[in-house]
């Protein structure tokens, strides 16, 4: 399979949890301020890179939950970017449906750029390193987040947000997720 339809893959299974929870809690999420969507990034994160580690887990959620949990808590930071958190609560299934899927291709076009420009070399990379990538950017953007928003030179919380996504993408290609059926 190309990348475009693992990609796609991936992103159909992340989009079909997210809506069927949207059905189940409704857009609770929108509660969130950006430092709250951060820190679930980063426990989310943190908790792959610890069952990388031990091997073993304790609780249900398996990595693959994980990386389903990054992908889809980073659409959330984008939609709450684009939205606020201080307006609409309620969102309707289709609209959320419709600004996932706005946030997904304009993060799948800069996934085909990098990879134009990196030639793929996630695919030679260890997921252990991809995890540890999501960290790195979750740091980054604690700091500017901490900075109330202000860079001098670097990419802003979005641009991040969508490195952090597509890096997930990756891992859960790399674990075969993208080869089963949803």
């Amino acid at each position: 399979m190309d990348t475009a339809a693992q990609y796609d893959r991936i992103i159909t299974r992340c989009q079909h949890l997210f809506i069927k929870k949207t059905t189940d809690y409704g857009t609770a999420w929108r509660i969130m301020r950006l430092p709250s969507i951060t820190d679930q990034l980063y426990i989310k994160a943190q908790r792959i890179r610890t069952l990388e580690e031990k091997r073993v887990s304790r609780v249900g959620d398996s990595v693959v939950d994980e990386y389903i949990g990054i992908v889809n808590y980073c659409v959330i930071g984008i939609m709450q970017l684009e939205l606020g958190n201080t307006g609409e609560a309620n969102l309707s299934a289709a609209e959320v449906a419709k600004k996932y899927e706005q946030a997904i291709d304009e993060t799948k076009t800069l996934m085909f750029d990098k990879n134009h420009d990196y030639g793929e070399a996630w695919r030679e990379m260890r997921i252990s390193s991809l995890t540890d990538l999501i960290l790195m950017k979750i740091y980054r953007v604690k700091q500017i987040e901490d900075n109330e928003g202000h860079t001098m030179v670097s990419e802003g919380i979005k641009a991040n947000y969508q490195d952090m996504l597509n890096y997930a993408v990756f891992a859960l290609i790399r674990l075969g997720l993208a080869d089963t059926q949803p």
